[in-house]
């Protein structure tokens, strides 16, 4: 039986209105979009505002178990982004009074029909367990409220990540608008009028799952790049026609299907050097497509960035002298959680690839900056513009070389001192992303660059625990509370593992959990890090103090802090 497959463009006015009423089904993930999530959502929508006066902005798809002429939609795929508009709405909602305030909660909570028989609700339910927050504070719209509530006694992450997101958009704001009530409603009547979802909708749970598969599968997807070859091809003459198809699909098969994609993603960002407002396709043919010849295009620009390209993902520069150095800088720069380095890189080695020292210069100044960015949680705007400016220097800089290197590679005073503000705090608390990448990037430095990492579990441990119940013997050796606070998250105290956290491990003595836990079977660690901790003769707050100290140089030192 073939099941009835809709789908439809509409304005964020029809989405949140009564013709929906989502429901987050119990068996979704929690809501887990971050402050780099919902802060890039706004600069991105408030760029678009500024800048475009007629288009509207795509936000993408979502999918539900949903009957026509039937209101209630089980979302199967689009939770994080109707949560984080809602949050939105609700923010700006409470700048407003009277009709306009009125107006925005209409699209937070339907307020019901007694004709048309609709109740009074909530237009989006979370998850069960958040549902009656979520609505207590976003959806009756009391922020404020919302944000004096200690985070620590929050019930679980989505509640943090709903209070953390409320707090980021309302700074947004205030920072954008600055108590501009007309333009803030204008932005307002931008986000409801011109930004539009595709909603694709099944009766069938069965169907709806295929079309999210679908269309999240890249697989059978038509690229980017399958619609250009046909523009590129198509416009070669046919006497080297079959010379530059061999050509193209030899790049396709050398980088990958997908490889080739990104390849032709960051060879937009060479040229735009701004981040992407419309599509692939739309910005690569205004900014690339114009700039050679079809057969230049292939020669000059496609295959020297796909040699590149090959050679950062796969960490195999090959020259006479600096390889495994430029190497062993590549396999840091490949473990940040993002490409955003890429496009300066490939440029930079399709240009400076025969000359070693000046390429070891360069990957170690790169990996530095991505570093930091990474650690430092900058979000994609800020990391686009930061790694723009390197490219825009390439263009000014003609002659730059060994000797007159580019000077946007390096680090301020001040991206310095953020720099170790960060890896001076607490660690712990980041992202697990990012708290690995510390933590294994020190590693290497004191191990000398000549650990590999690559373990099947990594687990990051506290050595003085969590938790200390009185009258322990980490009790006695800490007993200030808020010493124990302090230092708790540092990197000092923090030990990777490669075995699964144990929690009741955590509470042992230092001499047990050295014995038992912080040592393989053989009775070593595949850490230098967690070495240091063993040959440690006991963990006192001066010992962690001095520890701390002694990593911080380690970053200066190694880093160029």
């Amino acid at each position: 039986m073939i099941k009835k497959i809709t789908g439809a463009e509409f304005p964020l006015s029809k989405i949140f209105s009564s013709e929906f009423d989502y429901h987050i089904p119990a068996y979704q993930r929690p809501y887990a979009w971050t402050e780099e999530e919902s802060g890039t959502l706004f600069d991105d929508l408030y760029d678009f505002f500024r800048t475009e006066d007629d288009d509207n902005y795509f936000l993408g798809s979502i999918v539900l178990i949903k009957e026509d002429n039937n209101p209630h939609s089980d979302v199967i795929d689009g939770q994080q982004r109707l949560t984080t508009l809602t949050i939105l709405l609700a923010a700006l909602a409470s700048h407003f009074d009277g009709e306009v305030k009125d107006a925005f909660r209409g699209h937070l909570r339907e307020p019901g029909n007694v004709l048309s028989k609709i109740p009074p609700r909530a237009r989006l339910h979370l998850r069960p367990k958040d549902q009656d927050f979520f609505e207590k504070y976003i959806q009756n719209i009391k922020l404020q409220e919302l944000l004096e509530i200690d985070p620590a006694t929050l019930e679980n992450e989505a509640q943090k990540n709903i209070q953390t997101n409320t707090r980021v958009l309302l700074e947004r704001i205030k920072k954008n608008f600055n108590g501009d009530t007309q333009s803030l409603m204008d932005f307002g009547s931008f986000i409801v009028m011109r930004c539009y979802l595709v909603v694709v909708y099944t009766a069938s749970q069965p169907s709806a799952f295929r079309v999210f598969s679908v269309m999240n599968s890249r697989g059978l997807d038509l690229l980017t790049t399958d619609i250009v070859k046909a523009d590129i091809i198509g416009s070669i003459p046919e006497t080297d026609r079959d010379e530059y198809t061999e050509k193209w699909e030899d790049l396709e098969v050398q980088t990958t299907r997908d490889g080739f994609n990104d390849v032709f993603t960051h060879t937009r960002m060479i040229y735009a050097k701004i981040k992407a407002k419309r599509t692939l396709l739309e910005e690569f043919r205004e900014h690339v497509l114009h700039l050679r010849s079809p057969k230049k295009l292939i020669d000059e620009i496609l295959e020297p960035y796909s040699d590149a390209y090959t050679v950062l993902k796969n960490k195999n520069y090959s020259a006479t002298k600096n390889s495994a150095e430029v190497n062993h800088y590549l396999v840091w720069l490949n473990k940040i959680d993002n490409s955003d380095w890429m496009p300066s890189a490939i440029r930079f080695h399709a240009e400076q690839k025969n000359n070693s020292d000046y390429m070891l210069w360069f990957v170690k100044k790169l990996e530095r900056l991505a570093s930091y960015m990474h650690i430092t949680a900058k979000d994609i705007n800020a990391r686009i513009e930061r790694y723009g400016r390197i490219l825009n220097e390439m263009d000014v800089n003609l002659s730059h070389d060994i000797n007159n290197p580019l000077k946007s590679l390096e680090l301020s005073a001040d991206e310095k001192n953020e720099f170790l503000k960060a890896l001076d705090g607490e660690i712990y608390r980041m992202t697990s992303r990012r708290r690995n990448y510390v933590i294994l990037r020190l590693d290497s430095f004191v191990s000398a660059g000549g650990a590999t990492y690559d373990p099947n579990i990594l687990t990051i441990e506290h050595v003085l625990p969590q938790t200390v119940k009185p009258g322990s013997d980490w009790d006695k050796k800490w007993p200030n509370p808020i010493e124990r606070d302090l230092w708790l998250n540092k990197i000092a105290n923090l030990v990777p593992l490669t075995r699964r956290h144990n929690s009741e491990a955590q509470n042992y003595d230092f001499d047990v959990k050295k014995s038992k836990y912080f040592t393989s079977r053989n009775g070593t660690s595949s850490y230098s890090l967690t070495t240091q901790v063993l040959n440690a003769h006991d963990w006192l707050p001066d010992y962690v103090k001095n520890r701390q100290q002694s990593i911080l140089d380690t970053f200066k030192k190694n880093w160029d802090l």
